[in-house]
């Protein structure tokens, strides 16, 4: 279980970017954070795992304060997919092995191998295993870059906008893939995304950013038209379709 108590964060100027940030993600639950861009969910996600280190607060990972581990240890129990991944002459199958570097220390093992394998058959990667990540799509780099994720054996997997630059028939393949890997490894999984209609389809629990703090957090009850458009400051309203909600601006 992923808990965040009262973390805050501000660059040198005064203006908090976050401020007093509170909550909680279960094992095998996916979080959606959300908000207006400049709200501080790229920089909160960031946070969790301390590529930038918060100036108050507490990110809990099993009743342990990552922020008060090494390196190492933040690697073994969290996991960060970027916005964007640069490509680099390395196969697909060696880039996800890279995510075994928190436990090898001089050269990888049967057992690093033997989970790199596992991962690629899980994912149906065999086909771009050996194909250089430089020649990839965008939507098939981001599944590489997951599994490379999930290779690190996370209990926490952080993902900044994984969809941003994918197709809609990549959107839903990765979404899909992110929401199977959740309920199947049972790992605590925070999201950063823009499209509400894909986070109403795929994932558990959101999270509204606003002005530094949390507007509001939990299940499908808070996705009203009222929510939304105090956040985006854009007039919406929340049907349903087929037993799914869908968000329809009015504008």
């Amino acid at each position: 279980m992923l808990k965040i108590d009262a973390l805050e964060f501000g660059y040198r100027s005064n203006r908090k970017i976050l401020d007093r940030i509170e909550f909680d993600v279960a094992n095998g639950e996916c979080v959606a954070i959300l908000g207006n861009n400049g709200a501080g969910k790229s920089t909160m996600l960031k946070c969790l795992n301390k590529i930038i280190a918060p100036q108050k607060g507490r990110v809990v990972v099993n009743e342990v304060d990552i922020l008060r581990m090494t390196r190492l240890d933040i690697a073994k129990n969290t996991a960060y997919v970027a916005q964007k991944s640069e490509g680099s002459q390395i196969t697909a199958y060696d880039a996800i092995l890279l995510g075994r570097k928190p436990y090898i220390k001089l050269a990888p093992k049967k057992e690093d191998y033997e989970i790199v394998e596992t991962i690629i058959a899980s994912m149906g990667l065999e086909q771009l295993s050996l194909r250089y990540i430089d020649e990839l799509s965008g939507g098939e780099l981001q599944k590489v870059m997951i599994a490379r994720a999930l290779a690190q054996e996370p209990k926490v997997l952080l993902l900044d906008e994984p969809t941003s630059c994918l197709d809609l028939k990549n959107q839903l393949e990765v979404l899909k893939l992110i929401q199977n890997i959740t309920k199947e490894k049972e790992i605590a999984v925070v999201i950063v995304i823009h499209d509400l209609n894909l986070a109403l389809r795929y994932c558990d629990r959101f999270l509204f950013l606003k002005d530094s703090e949390i507007f509001c957090y939990g299940g499908l009850d808070i996705m009203t038209s009222e929510n939304i458009g105090a956040v985006y400051q854009v007039p919406v309203v929340v049907e349903s379709y087929q037993n799914q909600k869908v968000v329809i601006p009015l504008t």
